[in-house]
């Protein structure tokens, strides 16, 4: 069997980095017969762009810079055509590049091994983005071994991670003995000391400030005890700050009169060594800040070399020091500490016993048997690989969208209309109202009641159609802007909120909950008729023309609206035509926002004119569009980092915004009615999954905590802000995916065993 290793590696420095080399020889020496190099690939984390920046051993076959996108892509590649049977992939947020490591998850995705992943790091209060990277970690990976049953608990509890997906495998530790003879204990400065150690690098959340604050106790007690800090500064930290931590402990030493007895050996030492000075060592120490520490290497090895072990309580500390194993002091507590150690100074026999314990524990700890734990998570990953997720994602099955949530929306909505903007979760007042969202929101609010009769919705309604009343003109064209002390910002709004109001009312016309509203409507609607005309901006005709085409559901022999709907589309049908060549099926120059409403609106005219030149570009340019969008099934839109421009280069992918599913969800659907083929409902759904984690970074934008949308997809992670435009996108989305299944239900009957209804192939 051959595995490839993701994850840092030596000569860097980085407890990452020991901890998978150690692995890897603990895992080939189950392999009597095969090299490590036969059984082992590894495929190394830089943390810089210099691929030259460390000179790995023989093992090491590809470097991924940690901030270079492509690295990731051509590094799943060369799994894949690798002869691996599977994938080890240790995970910090940090070794990964984007935002909380975000580039792991595209890279996990497209590896097409069984991955087994480590978590090394489990917060307890994850941000949003933290917590959707380790729930799409363990999706994607056949198993997630974690180090400590805590650890279990908080997948379980706080990630929804299943309890089958998880394994428990402690914390590996070296298989050496204490040397008959210690050289540490002969070393100048140690000789004749009772020592106490801490190891591993060094920066300031280590907390060793604490046990210098009790050397004074200590040594008054003690006069021959000496501190011994054992590691580097983390490089991180001396890139940052220089040696500024352990400068502080130093002054600290001496302002505290202790400076004879705190010893600092800055250099890193290999496991042989390290065993001298954990078996030299009276008493261990981890003094660490705070208890969200899920996993500590230098705890692991201090009880494996049978160490008497004193720590703060942090999560690890407490389940791997429990049964008499260690003691445990509080957080930032000196005196405690002071009076833990001269205890166990005072009473050897007391000292013997955690040593004798901690030992016999660590047995069971030894590197080989770790590695054999390894081996049979791994054997049955490649025996029985685990495709449910792969086929969850290939199913077309409402039972994957979250439930119809308006709680966001509400919030957002005040008695003048639906504020435009938000940081994260919380309304920007400053940034007042626009048509354009209230448009949506009048769209999203009427689909909402027609799907569940939904009295929130309902009581909506009269705030969005009030504000685009007031943003009326007397011309018939609409205002977009108004502040939040309700003041117009603007004389007149653009085609674009003009196109969306027309729509907007076309569909309040086509589903009025009552007789009332559907009157409000068409007052509007028709006192804005006269400046159709006047429409330049394809966006707006393309609005506009959906609007007219729901209002001709409702009223299909009004010649005046079928004329009006005639003129658009001549407008838009010629721009195609003269925009169009061999290599260029699209409307203008460049692709920009808001896409699909080009096909959306030719789509919406074929169905009522049954017109086949118009459903013929309609078609094509759909087709132009799904071919640059996506991959297979992942949809990849335009991003608006400089557009989509005719015959200058590739489209750039980032960044990616929430109206563009929309109107592709939209699209599809519409496709779909005007022609019946079911390939345009599994693109709708493909489509509507980006909001859910199906897209490039493979992180979800709708967030079910607010209810509300990330207002994009950038290169480096998520906009977090949820502003209203990309939260009705979500919604809109989310209820014409729940429309066309009603539709194709009645279309081709419903069988109620049948709970996915289609496959993607």
């Amino acid at each position: 069997m051959k595995i490839a290793y993701i994850s840092t590696y030596p000569p860097r420095e980085c407890g990452l980095a020991t901890f998978n080399s150690n692995l890897i020889k603990a895992i080939s020496s189950n392999f009597s017969e095969q090299t490590l190099v036969e059984t082992s690939m590894v495929i190394a984390m830089n943390n810089s762009d210099d691929l030259e920046e460390y000179e790995y051993p023989k093992e090491v076959k590809f470097v991924i810079r940690q901030n270079v996108q492509d690295d990731y892509k051509a590094a799943a590649d060369f799994i894949n055509n690798s002869d691996v049977d599977a994938c080890i992939l240790q995970h910090e947020f940090g070794i990964y590049g984007g935002e909380n490591g975000l580039y792991v998850l595209p890279f996990l995705n497209d590896i097409e091994k069984p991955i087994i992943s480590i978590l090394h790091t489990i917060l307890n209060s994850p941000t949003f983005l933290q917590k959707s990277i380790i729930k799409e970690i363990a999706k994607r990976s056949s198993k997630i071994v974690v180090m400590s049953n805590k650890a279990v608990h908080f997948l379980k509890d706080i990630y929804q991670v299943q309890q089958e997906k998880i394994q428990v495998i402690e914390h590996g530790v070296p298989d050496l003995e204490a040397p008959i003879v210690n050289p540490v204990k002969e070393l100048p400065q140690l000789k004749g000391k009772k020592i106490l150690l801490t190891f591993g690098l060094l920066s300031r959340n280590k907390g060793l400030e604490t046990v210098v604050k009790a050397l004074p106790s200590i040594v008054a007690a003690h006069p021959d005890v000496v501190y011994v800090v054992l590691g580097n500064t983390h490089p991180g930290v001396v890139k940052n700050s220089g040696e500024e931590y352990r400068t502080y402990l130093k002054q600290l030493a001496a302002e505290l009169n202790v400076s004879k007895h705190l010893v600092f050996l800055n250099r890193f030492v290999e496991e042989d060594e390290l065993i001298n000075y954990l078996t030299a060592a009276a008493i261990y120490i981890t003094p660490y800040f705070n208890e969200a520490q899920i996993t500590s290497g230098t705890l692991s090895y201090a009880i494996g070399a049978g160490a008497a072990v004193v720590s703060t309580p942090y999560w690890h500390a407490q389940e791997l020091l429990d049964n008499n194993r260690g003691r445990l002091f509080n957080f930032k507590d000196d005196l405690g500490l002071a009076d833990i150690v001269n205890q166990l100074l005072d009473n050897p026999e007391r000292m013997s016993t955690l040593k004798n314990n901690a030992y016999q524990y660590g047995l069971q700890l030894r590197w080989p048997k770790i590695g054999k734990s390894f081996i049979q998570v791994i054997e049955k990953a490649v025996k029985h690989p685990d495709y449910s997720e792969q086929i969850l994602r290939q199913l077309t099955d409402p039972s994957l969208m979250p439930d119809l949530d308006l709680a966001y929306v509400k919030l957002l909505t005040d008695d003048t209309g639906i504020f435009q903007h938000a940081k994260y979760g919380i309304p920007n007042r400053k940034e007042g109202y626009c048509l354009d969202d209230n448009s949506r929101a009048l769209i999203m609010a009427l689909m909402a009641y027609q799907e569940s009769n939904s009295l929130e919705a309902l009581r909506l309604l009269p705030v969005y159609m009030s504000y685009i009343h007031d943003m009326q003109l007397e011309n018939g064209n609409f205002r977009n802007f108004m502040s939040f002390s309700r003041q117009y910002l603007d004389e007149e709004g653009t085609d674009d909120s003009f196109g969306r109001t027309i729509w907007a009312l076309g569909y309040l016309i086509h589903v009025a909950p009552n007789r009332s509203y559907a009157e409000f409507g068409y007052e509007l609607f028709f006192k804005a008729i006269p400046h159709f005309k006047n429409l330049t901006h394809l966006r707006g005709v393309c609005n506009t023309i959906t609007g007219l085409s729901y209002y001709l559901r409702t009223h299909p022999y009004d010649e005046r609206i079928l004329n009006e709907l005639d003129l658009l589309t001549k407008k838009l049908i010629s721009a195609y035509q003269d925009t169009k060549v061999e290599d260029w099926h699209w409307f203008e120059d460049k692709m920009t926002y808001d896409n699909a409403i080009f096909p959306l609106a030719l789509f919406h005219v074929a169905e009522i004119t049954g017109n086949e030149e118009v459903k013929e570009i309609a078609r094509e340019s759909l087709a132009y569009l799904e071919k640059l969008t996506f991959n297979f099934n992942l949809c990849t839109p335009v991003g608006n980092d400089g557009w989509h421009h005719k015959g200058k280069g590739p489209m750039p992918l980032y960044d990616q915004q929430a109206i563009e599913l929309m109107a592709m969800v939209l699209m599809y659907f519409q496709a779909y009615r005007v022609t019946r083929e079911s390939k345009y409902m599994k693109k709708m759904f493909s489509s509507y999954l980006w909001f859910l984690g199906e897209n490039s970074l493979r992180i979800p934008l709708y967030d079910t905590e607010t209810k509300g949308c990330a207002d994009g997809l950038q290169k480096g992670g998520i906009n977090r802000n949820q502003g209203a435009e990309s939260t009705l996108a979500y919604l809109i989305s989310h209820l014409t995916v729940l429309q066309a299944f009603k539709y194709d239900r009645q279309l081709n009957g419903f069988n109620p065993h049948h709970k996915a209804v289609l496959v993607l192939k």
